[in-house]
Order: C-alpha cells, then sequence, then structure tokens
C-alpha cells in the first residue's frame, strides 16, 4: 500500500499537536516542522487543509499558531485521511466485460474493510510521549 507524504506529514504533525493539547499553548509552524522534519512550505499546506475541515485551530500574529480544535481521542484517522488524501477512500472500478463485475465487488469489499479499519483508530493511537526523561541523582 502506498500513502502519500502528505497523509503521513498529516499524521505526523497532528500527533505533535495533541501532545500538547490542553495546555492553552499554540504550536508554531517552525516547530511543528522541525520537531516531525517536514519542509515548512509544505506543512503549511497541510495545515490549511486540517484547519478547512474543522481539525485544527489557528491565531495568527505573533502569539499565533496552531492547536487541536478537539481531544485527540475525539479525531478518527477516517476524518485525517478525508481530510488530506479523501481519493484513498473512493472506490470507482468498471464492471463491465466478463470479470469486471466481480473484480468491482472485491476491491469494493476491501475498500469497505480499510473504511472499517481505519475508522477503529484515533489520533490518541499516533501520539508518541517525551522520552527525553531527565533524571537526578
Amino acid at each position: 500500500m502506498k500513502l502519500s507524504h502528505k497523509l503521513e506529514y498529516a499524521c505526523r504533525v497532528l500527533a505533535q499537536l495533541a501532545r500538547t493539547h490542553g495546555q492553552d499553548k499554540l504550536a508554531h509552524i517552525d516547530e511543528l516542522a522541525e520537531a516531525e522534519k517536514i519542509p515548512a512550505n509544505y506543512l503549511v499546506q497541510i495545515l490549511n487543509e486540517l484547519r478547512n475541515a474543522g481539525l485544527i485551530v489557528s491565531k495568527r500574529g505573533k502569539q499565533g499558531g496552531y492547536a487541536l480544535s478537539k481531544g485527540p481521542e475525539r479525531i478518527g484517522l477516517n476524518e485525517i485521511v478525508t481530510a488530506v488524501d479523501g481519493e484513498l477512500l473512493e472506490r470507482n472500478f468498471e464492471d463491465t466485460g466478463h470479470s469486471g463485475k466481480r473484480v468491482a465487488h472485491i476491491w469494493s469489499e476491501i475498500g469497505v474493510e480499510f473504511e472499517k479499519k481505519i475508522s477503529s483508530y484515533t489520533l490518541e493511537a499516533f501520539v508518541v510521549e517525551d522520552t527525553n526523561d531527565m533524571y537526578y541523582i
């Protein structure tokens, strides 16, 4: 299965935003780009799509930045896919020819199962906690 970099980057940046959810802290694009090693100019486009889909909020200006619009446990992976790579969920097989109907049916079944599977995950599953724990002696 080949997923787009756009979808991968969207999941990664949302996981970063999920780490600070509920802290009244907005993340700056440069910080997000650096943390996830995503080109900042490409990240702007992705963040705009996520904002337009209602998954994040943004604030302009010096004190501006980005934050999740709701808790990571309430953002489904299917919502993320739809926001940035909706074509991934499209199924448009022709049912012409001798085998067309059967082929279309099988791929349609696979598509339904794929949608069920991605609907079972939330953004919360992507969150990686800080591994830079400090130890004092």
